[in-house]
C-alpha cells in the first residue's frame, strides 16, 4: 500500500484529504507544520507529499526546498495561492504538481496517480492504476531534523525555526557531525579526529567553535537547548524539551 504524507495545518481541511486518500487505497500519514513534516520524511520515507503552502513555522516553499535537501520524493503542492509566478517558482523549486484550492477529493487523486507513475510509482487500483506494488524512493540522504534545527550536509545549509544560519565552514562541518550523531554524546577527542582531521589542535579549539555555534543557535553554556555538555565525556546534539 502506498503512503502519503498530507502536510496541512487546517484541521478540518488535513482530515478531508486523510479521509479521501485512505478511501483510495494510500496509507495516509499527517503533519501539521513544516518541521513535523520534515522529521516525517527523514524518519520514514514516504511515497509522496502533498504538501500546503500556508504553514504556522515555515513557509511551504522553504519546506519543499528542504525537502528536496533529503529526498526525492514526489511532492504534490495543494494551496490557496494561486499566483502564476507564485505556481511557476514552486514548481522551479522542485514541487511535481501543483493543485489550486479548492479542488474534489478526484482532482487530488487524479493528480497524485499521475505523479506516481511519472516519478515511476505505481498508484493504487483504487486510484486508477494497476495495484502493483509501489516501487520504493530512494533512501534520503544524510540530512537531519533535531527539534527547529534542520542541516543539509549535501547542500550545507543549516535552518533554525525557518531561518537560515550563517556559519563558517568549520562551524557547519562541526554542527552536521553533531547532527548526524545526535543524541549521542561525542567527545573532543573524536571531534578533533573526525571532523578537524588534524593530529595537533588542542582541545580549546574544539571550545571556541562550540561557544560561536552556541550564539548563533541562540544559546548559552549556562543556559544550553540544543548542545548539552555531559562533564568530563563531551557534548550532544539534542532537541529543546
Amino acid at each position: 500500500m502506498p503512503s502519503v504524507l498530507v502536510v496541512e495545518d487546517d484541521p478540518s481541511i488535513r482530515q478531508s484529504l486523510i479521509e479521501v486518500l485512505s478511501e483510495h487505497g494510500y496509507a495516509v500519514r499527517s503533519a501539521a507544520d513544516g518541521f513535523s513534516a520534515l522529521r516525517e520524511v527523514t524518519q520514514t520515507p514516504v511515497d509522496a507529499v502533498v504538501l500546503d503552502l500556508g504553514l504556522p513555522d515555515l513557509d511551504g516553499g522553504d519546506a519543499l526546498r528542504m525537502i528536496r535537501g533529503i529526498s526525492s520524493v514526489p511532492v504534490l503542492v495543494a494551496t490557496a495561492r494561486d499566483d502564476e509566478s507564485e505556481i511557476i517558482k514552486i514548481l522551479n523549486a522542485g514541487a511535481d504538481d501543483y493543485l489550486v484550492k479548492p479542488f474534489s477529493g478526484g482532482q487530488l487523486v487524479a493528480r497524485l496517480s499521475a505523479v506516481l507513475r511519472r516519478t515511476s510509482h505505481v498508484p493504487p487500483s483504487g486510484a486508477g492504476g494497476a495495484g502493483a506494488p509501489v516501487a520504493a524512493v530512494a533512501e534520503p540522504l544524510r540530512a537531519t531534523v533535531v527539534g527547529e534545527l534542520a542541516v543539509d550536509p549535501g547542500a550545507r545549509t543549516a535552518y533554525l525555526a525557518g531561518q537560515e544560519l550563517r556559519l563558517t565552514r568549520r562551524e557547519f562541518d562541526l554542527l552536521a557531525f553533531l547532527a548526524h550523531h545526535s543524541g549521542q554524546v561525542v567527545s573532543k577527542r573524536r571531534l578533533l579526529t573526525e571532523v578537524w582531521r588534524e593530529p595537533y589542535v588542542d582541545d580549546q579549539t574544539v571550545d571556541v567553535h562550540l561557544s560561536s555555534l552556541r550564539r548563533k543557535l541562540g544559546e548559552r553554556a549556562a543556559a544550553p537547548r540544543y548542545l548539552l555538555t555531559v562533564r568530563g565525556v563531551g557534548i550532544k546534539l539534542v532537541a529543546p524539551r
